[in-house]
């Protein structure tokens, strides 16, 4: 398996070739970049074929794999929101996401796929982004980029059964799951859904998490929370699962950078690299 960063987990506004030039002194096979606001670094909807292009060539000259691309602008446009406007603007941010994994070679983005709450039921949740997905699953097949959807805290598909389920009723090899193993840990067990889930695993995140905390406090370092990191890379290895753990972690309010570095290490134990 190979060892990833994601851009979050340096400060904001990091520059991008610094980044790189970090996350190969850390001994990272990849970075996953996200498609952020207007103005940010690195990818955003306005970047064009040409920028992105260059941003492929500026990892590749670190040696880095530009593997998959995330972004939280599904927060703000989700595709299960009431009002049509909304969904299609996240339609926009996914065929975004598409296109620029085309130029930068990467073979998946993250989706959210939608959040319940007061104002959006379970299954109004349910129907309305997998109609949205199953539109979007035609451009990832022109593109020849997956679509990765994600288990988050957002109320929704919250067992392994139904996250096949819902993969499946799209009927598509280009929609699967972007594994997240810490978010699963506050209502199941990742190596459970990882053997359930098998070849629909696209990616995976991972992150570790104390679930006696209760709340988004309990994200701790790798190798620091209650995830039996040797039963998930059992699960893993059973699956025939070779491609990137990409490490989605806090950054140290004394030292931003050391926990990148850190987490490399993390990461080399729970692939079960020599050291």
């Amino acid at each position: 398996m190979l060892k990833g960063v994601n851009q979050w987990c340096f400060p904001e506004g990091y520059p991008l070739e610094r980044l790189f030039e970090v996350s190969r002194e850390a001994g990272y096979d990849a970075v996953e970049l996200n498609v952020n606001p207007a103005g940010g670094v690195g990818l955003t909807m306005e970047t064009s074929a040409a920028e992105a292009e260059e941003i492929g060539r500026l990892a590749r000259q670190y040696g880095l794999q530009l593997r998959s691309i995330s972004t939280s602008l599904l927060w703000r446009h989700p595709l299960s929101s009431d009002d049509a406007t909304v969904r299609e603007q996240g339609c926009q941010v996914v065929r975004k996401q598409l296109e620029l994994a085309e130029l930068l070679g990467a073979d998946t983005v993250l989706v959210v796929p939608g959040a319940v709450n007061e104002t959006t039921s379970y299954d109004a949740c349910y129907e309305r982004s997998l109609k949205e997905l199953n539109g979007l699953a035609r451009e990832a097949e022109r593109r020849r980029v997956k679509i990765g959807i994600e288990n988050v805290w957002n109320k929704f598909l919250l067992s392994p059964l139904e996250m096949k389920s819902y993969v499946e009723s799209i009927n598509s090899p280009w929609v699967g799951v972007y594994f997240d193993v810490g978010n699963i840990l506050a209502f199941g067990y990742p190596q459970q859904w990882i053997r359930i889930l098998q070849s629909h695993i696209f990616k995976v995140h991972v992150k570790d998490f104390r679930p006696g905390v209760g709340t988004g406090q309990g994200f701790v370092p790798l190798l620091s929370g209650d995830v039996n990191w040797p039963e998930v890379r059992a699960a893993l290895r059973d699956i025939g699962y070779t491609d990137t753990l990409t490490a989605e972690i806090g950054r140290y309010a004394s030292d931003p950078l050391q926990a990148v570095f850190d987490t490399s290490n993390h990461l080399d134990i729970i692939i079960g690299r020599e050291r």
